[in-house]
């Protein structure tokens, strides 16, 4: 049986915490910045642990924990 290949695409959008969580990143971040709120932004840096349901695709996609 071949090595299991990591998702590329997975595998840039998502990160394994030390205790084997997926974490992702928020969405709206990259642009139109000027009108929404510092607070709103500040909150838009922070990293959210994937839904359940997401979770166990997610690890399907990067196999060897990257």
């Amino acid at each position: 049986m071949p090595k299991m290949k990591t998702h590329r695409g997975a595998a840039k959008r998502l990160k394994v915490t030390g205790n084997g969580k997926v974490a992702r990143y928020h969405a709206g971040k990259s642009h139109l910045l000027e009108h929404k709120s510092p607070t709103r932004r500040r909150r838009l840096r922070q990293d959210v642990l994937l839904s359940h349901a997401d979770y166990h695709r997610a690890k399907r996609l990067l196999p060897n924990g990257r």
